[in-house]
């Protein structure tokens, strides 16, 4: 409860009978309301605030005091001093409550309330004395909330940073640099982005940048996968439905652009959409609404929309498997993410990020690797670009022993096929005899590999699942399980 609390006040003001009358008015709640400290003029209440960073709660200050330092211009110096701290104006300039553009004047500056000193009939009290008090207590709670916002949004901030520390763009070379540019100055826009670049560039880790260094970094960031979503769910996955919509519906379901609002939706191969779902999406892009299914009325929702693809969308255009429309609306702003032959130069960094951070998670020490190693390397094709790059090194670092040879180079590459008893050799060095692993362990170690490797060779998740023979959703939650999204 607040008044269980004391509030320490700052009084600014240069006549002793205004401060006397001010206690007066303050005295029934005087073990709650303190006046901690007078002054009487701006530069003394400056100088206190910064001696005392902490110790004032809420300021009481006359409009007009002595010295240079008063009205707007004090209420500004207190908040450059504590955002936080709240301000209450006493004056006897006017006495006429309609005077509103005097008081928009001061909530500008950053005042909080105030009140007129002399309606003439009252010696004693401030003018409004119930109210004065009230406004104390009131401007006590809301700098108790503005600290606790200030230290959550604080909180959410050092959360954020971790994200993007964790989810570094990694590379100095020309191309990455541009496209670092192109995140900032999209940083404060809200337009809708569509990211092109082949699989495995690194689609998701822009999109993800674009989201948490936006107005919208403290809402949800809802990532879908359009390929892993059946087409005869997808509409009420994306949109929702109410309870007794068609059968089976026994409950009422939020959409994802419902969880997402205020948010930002990423849309990851967007071309597998479905022609009905794809209209359903330019409405909600044309007017910021949705179709619920089950339900007459429209939804509002205040989504931002990132989507990514790996394919043509203007041949898909041509092939009427993409509405033109719809193209037009996604296009507006478009960012390309550079495949990793583009640029070579930052292969050896990506190569030293990837190796320390494996080999932390591992518990491991680092690898030697030479110069003609990771020439090797920078010179190789990766059609896989940095999805594969990843996964080769995560190979590496199974069948090396201390140092990275050309040979454990292009076994991880399959590029030689490694002898029988190599391969036992390289069993034998990742098997521990105190610490033998179950058989699911060891399962779900090569089931991880080779999904890994399925999905490096081909260009979207749906084509991943088409060809180990599962369903999209399953293969989905499959690659979940294995720790692969």
């Amino acid at each position: 409860m607040i008044l269980e609390n004391n509030i320490n006040l700052l009084l600014i003001e240069d006549e002793d009978y205004d401060v006397r009358r001010i206690r007066k008015t303050l005295e029934p709640f005087k073990e709650r309301l303190i006046i901690k400290k007078v002054v009487a003029d701006g530069h003394s209440a400056i100088e206190a605030l910064r001696k005392n960073k902490y110790g004032f709660d809420v300021v009481i200050m006359d409009y007009q005091i002595i010295g240079g330092l008063s009205g707007e211009t004090l209420i500004r110096k207190i908040k450059e001093v504590d955002q936080t701290l709240q301000i209450i104006v006493i004056t006897k300039m006017t006495v006429n409550i309609t005077d509103f553009d005097f008081a928009n004047r001061l909530l500008e500056a950053g005042a909080m309330w105030y009140c007129t000193k002399y309606p003439g009939d009252i010696d004693d009290y401030i003018y409004q004395p119930t109210d004065f008090i009230l406004s104390i207590f009131n401007a006590f709670e809301k700098k108790c909330l503005e600290k606790e916002k200030r230290h959550s949004n604080k909180k959410l901030t050092q959360n954020i940073q971790s994200i993007l520390n964790n989810k570094t763009i990694i590379g100095n070379s020309e191309p990455i640099q541009q496209l670092r540019e192109q995140i900032n100055k999209l940083s404060g826009y809200e337009a809708t982005v569509l990211i092109n670049g082949a699989s495995g560039t690194g689609k998701e880790l822009v999109a993800t940048h674009l989201h948490y260094t936006s107005k919208r970094k403290f809402e949800k960031f809802v990532v879908i996968n359009c390929g892993s979503l059946p087409h005869d769910l997808i509409e009420s996955e994306l949109f929702g439905f109410e309870k007794g919509a068609f059968t089976g519906a026994a409950n009422q379901k939020a959409g994802l652009f419902e969880i997402a609002d205020r948010g930002t939706i990423f849309l990851d191969e967007v071309a597998e959409l479905p022609l009905s779902a794809q209209v359903k999406l330019l409405r909600t892009l044309q007017d910021g609404e949705i179709d619920k299914i089950g339900r007459t009325e429209k939804i509002k929702v205040d989504v931002r929309i990132i989507a990514a693809t790996n394919k043509n969308l203007k041949d898909y255009i041509q092939q009427n498997k993409f509405r033109e429309d719809l193209f037009y609306r996604l296009n507006v702003v478009t960012i390309r993410v550079p495949s990793l032959k583009e640029r070579r130069d930052d292969i050896p960094l990506f190569i030293d990020y990837f190796l320390k951070r494996f080999c932390s998670d591992m518990s491991i020490p680092v690898p030697d690797i030479n110069a003609d190693i990771l020439a090797f390397l920078s010179a190789f094709d990766w059609p896989g670009n940095v999805r594969q790059l990843q996964n080769v090194l995560q190979r590496i670092l199974f069948i090396t022993e201390k140092k990275v040879t050309l040979s454990d180079v292009q076994n991880a590459l399959g590029l030689q096929s490694a002898p029988a008893a190599q391969n036992a050799t390289h069993i034998s060095s990742m098997c521990d005899v105190n610490n033998i692993l179950t058989w699911r362990e060891i399962e779900k170690t090569y089931k991880r590999g080779y999904f890994k490797f399925v999905r490096e060779n081909t260009s979207s998740d749906a084509e991943a699942a088409r060809k180990l023979g599962l369903a999209p959703p399953n293969y989905y939650r499959m690659c979940k399980e294995l720790g692969l999204k």
